[in-house]
């Protein structure tokens, strides 16, 4: 059973799908977690609420914004009361620009999505990772996307390097740092069944037809692999990418 007892968990993204429940599942397992929302307070609210005594507070923090990781991560500290000893970089936009996007737009595209999904992540890894090290180690776990293996649609070129790099970091981490007690994961998910995945009756078909498993992966699927993997039960694994895709891509 996986337990995470005396743990604070700084999840981001918690107010809404995959983010809403591994913060479920991290205090199922007697976790305590730090909700981080970006703007919508009521849904972050509401996760909270339904954390029960788990709940660890509430986080604000726009991490579209450069220099952000560090405010968020002074005032998880804040709120929990200590330095949380494990972080779910959860966080992450799908925008779109392809090849025949205006200048302006591609750019502006590129920028947005590495500071998001990449640039942001990597700050607040290395906020947890230099308070870690100094003590007694934490665990990291990194929501990418089998984007990151197998490429994307013509229109997210950005999405695709973006998760492509949140890998190649949580690798290096691990291998630098795994004998001073930081342990770091990546799980790889196709589509999630959360208000991201395509909710037109005909892209969702299309979708799931790609799928051998013939179905999303429930975003409860993501929580129960999360809070596993920060329980430390296999922290062999530490470095590894895990994917969950229903088998719609393979390595």
């Amino acid at each position: 059973m996986t337990r995470l007892e005396n743990r604070r968990i700084l999840v981001t993204g918690a107010s809404r799908g995959a983010g809403a429940a591994i913060a479920r599942a991290c205090a199922d397992a007697g976790g305590d977690v730090l909700v981080h929302y970006a703007s919508n307070r009521a849904r972050a609210e509401a996760v909270a609420e339904a954390l029960g005594p788990r709940s660890a507070g509430l986080v604000e923090s726009d991490l579209a914004e450069p220099g952000a990781a560090q405010a968020l991560w002074d005032a998880a500290i804040l709120a929990g009361g200590r330095t949380p000893d494990a972080l779910v970089l959860n966080h992450g936009i799908f925008e779109a620009a392809g090849i025949a996007s205006d200048e302006a737009d591609w750019r502006a595209n590129w920028t947005r999505t590495l500071q998001v999904n990449l640039t942001s992540c990597a700050d607040l890894a290395r906020l947890a990772a230099r308070s870690w090290l100094a003590g007694p180690g934490g665990s990291l776990v990194a929501l990418a996307s089998r984007a990151a293996h197998r490429g994307d649609d013509a229109d997210h070129p950005a999405y695709a390097a973006s998760k492509a790099g949140l890998i190649a970091l949580i690798k290096t981490l691990a291998r630098a740092h795994a004998g001073q007690g930081l342990l770091a994961y990546a799980i790889a998910p196709g589509w999630i069944d959360t208000e991201m995945a395509p909710q037109d009756a005909g892209a969702r078909a299309k979708a799931e037809a790609d799928v051998p498993l013939g179905r999303m992966a429930a975003p409860e699927e993501i929580g129960a692999l999360a809070a596993f993997l920060l329980s430390g039960a296999c922290a062999s694994a530490t470095g590894a990418t895990f994917d969950v895709n229903g088998a719609s891509y393979v390595r």
